[in-house]
């Protein structure tokens, strides 16, 4: 964390040279008045200025984009990550030659960074971050794998009148499958299990 102290005739003139130095501004800092300015005999003998310490807030994107750069920096992978915001929050996208190796088997290996990044984010944040790792678009065309998968399962359970069990998914990927079967007659969906083997139910109605 960046910390400075700085006097100033007043405590607004000392903060705003403070700003000045950090090169930010008053809601990423934490301040606090160590002397208010004082006057002296006739306001010149004896005056003293006013003296603030302003640390400077870590900004909890920038925190979990190092966290991640030093982990995949020790996996001794070559990644760039791009760094934009959507209506859900924050997206990093990872491209790279060894992109796989990130993204593990059904996203598992992505989905442990995510949440670790997310840790990271909210560690700094007074308010709730979210934050989506994403590795050459893999998480849309996992959410196309999943819904055609769950039209064929949900036509499976209509056609044999017999429920089908799929494999366990995270909560996000279990959402899918349940958002995609929930306007298909003669169906119901539903989960079971403890995490993280928690899966979904196809059954017919």
């Amino acid at each position: 964390m960046k910390k400075v102290t700085v006097s100033g005739k007043t405590v607004d003139e000392a903060v705003e040279t403070a700003l000045a130095q950090l090169n930010t501004t008053k809601d990423r800092v934490q301040l606090t008045v160590i002397e208010e300015p004082q006057k002296g005999f006739l306001g010149l003998i004896g005056s003293k200025p006013a003296l603030v310490e302003v640390l400077l807030k870590p900004d909890p994107v920038e925190e979990s984009l190092a966290f991640l750069n030093d982990i995949i920096s020790k996996m001794d992978i070559e990644v760039e990550i791009k760094q934009s915001t959507n209506r859900d929050g924050h997206v990093f996208e990872l491209t790279g030659e060894k992109i796989g190796v990130l993204i593990g088997k059904r996203g598992q290996t992505l989905d442990s960074l995510q949440y670790l990044v997310n840790l990271v984010a909210n560690k700094h944040s007074e308010g709730y971050i979210r934050i989506t790792l994403d590795a050459e678009n893999y998480r849309a065309r996992r959410k196309e794998a999943l819904e055609q998968l769950a039209t064929r399962i949900g036509q499976k359970a209509i056609k044999t009148r017999k429920e089908v069990i799929l494999e366990p998914m995270n909560a996000l990927e279990r959402k899918i499958i349940h958002v995609t079967l929930q306007d298909m007659k003669g169906i119901k969906t539903y989960s079971e299990g403890v995490e993280p083997n928690r899966r979904i139910v196809v059954a017919p109605k």
